[in-house]
């Protein structure tokens, strides 16, 4: 506990500096004259820029992902709603040990899949609007398909640390002589590489691309589209294109979308990356994404897809929300465009 204390300590002393950081440059943001025409970003520079803001966002948000995976690996019924699931995490593990659990691989998750994601889409949505004539909007599919794209390749990035993620939120819930007691991510990348085999940290990466390409194709692409139709059918009530209601507003959509789209995935990729190694003579819980889904929803019924719907989505809206606008506004900071 003292050690998740003092890496926890650690986390929030970083957070802050993050925001020092993004608060002086959107300082320099706002008092800088305005470019006529955006500098073109090189990829590395976009995958610095989502990285961070993706870090921000996690920075906040990583209680209520905690409480997501718990929920969804839960088969005994132990959480009621996700208030239940909270109060039980932390009267069981305390706050910082309980609620933020596995941050270093949320941290590195931003660094592979996170930056991948917002970088990889950020960019091709650069070439796109260049390859284009001045003021010609780039049709929504094409959007759909850039975000789809970038999840795709990101989450395959990232699937490692996305493991090791839900394997360290996980743990605490289990029964205390089947913990496994990772102390990082590091350590917990090491013993799966090591115990289970190099293989099992690409485990459940079929539903995993599936979200996280799903995922990604209706955050990034309905961000972007939603913010230009809004901006363009209610110019009233959202005079300025880069301003933060209009981005709150176009992250709340599209947070909607993709929690729908997601979350059955969602559940069946937390099943099968937190399943237990089996007994020498014994079969596995699951044979994969598809024995999974089946299993699940006989056990459960179907609405068990949806389990973990409502920290998902409020997981999902203010980690969209903080990582966007924080990328958005650190590009324009530094006289790059916006998404």
């Amino acid at each position: 506990a003292a050690t998740m204390e003092f890496h926890a300590t650690k986390m929030l002393v970083g957070f802050l500096a993050l925001c020092s950081v993004a608060q002086v440059a959107l300082g320099a943001a706002a008092a800088a004259p305005a470019a006529s025409q955006p500098k073109q970003a090189n990829l590395p520079t976009r995958m610095v820029l989502g990285a961070l803001g993706g870090m921000g966002g996690s920075s906040v948000c990583h209680p209520l992902d905690v409480i997501r995976v718990q929920m969804q690996v839960d088969t005994a019924g132990l959480y009621k709603n996700p208030l239940d699931a909270a109060v039980k995490i932390v009267q069981r593990n305390g706050f910082v040990s309980g609620l933020y659990t596995g941050i270093s691989a949320a941290y590195l998750r931003q660094w592979t899949y996170g930056s991948c994601r917002v970088g990889i889409y950020a960019f091709l949505l650069d070439k796109v609007k260049a390859s284009q004539e001045p003021g010609t909007a780039i049709p929504f599919w094409k959007k759909l398909l850039m975000g789809s794209t970038s999840g795709a390749i990101g989450s395959m990035a990232g699937l490692p640390s996305e493991v090791a993620l839900v394997r360290m939120s996980a743990d605490s819930k289990l029964a205390p002589e089947m913990r496994r007691n990772y102390k990082n991510v590091v350590e917990c990348i090491t013993r799966i590489s090591k115990d289970e085999g190099v293989l099992n940290l690409w485990k459940g990466g079929a539903p995993t691309v599936i979200r996280a390409t799903l995922l990604s194709s209706a955050v990034l692409g309905c961000y972007s589209e939603t913010k230009e139709q809004l901006h363009a059918r209610f110019p009233a009530l959202f005079p300025n294109k880069d301003g933060i209601p209009l981005m709150f507003t176009a992250t709340m959509i599209a947070s909607v979308v993709a929690t729908a789209v997601s979350n059955p995935f969602d559940v069946v990729k937390s099943r099968v990356q937190n399943m237990p190694m089996p007994v020498a003579g014994e079969a596995a819980l699951y044979t994969g994404m598809r024995d999974c889904f089946i299993k699940s929803v006989k056990a459960e019924g179907p609405l068990v897809l949806y389990r973990g719907f409502v920290p998902s989505f409020v997981k999902l809206a203010p980690y969209t929300t903080l990582s966007l606008i924080l990328t958005d506004k650190l590009s324009k900071a530094m006289g790059f465009r916006g998404m």
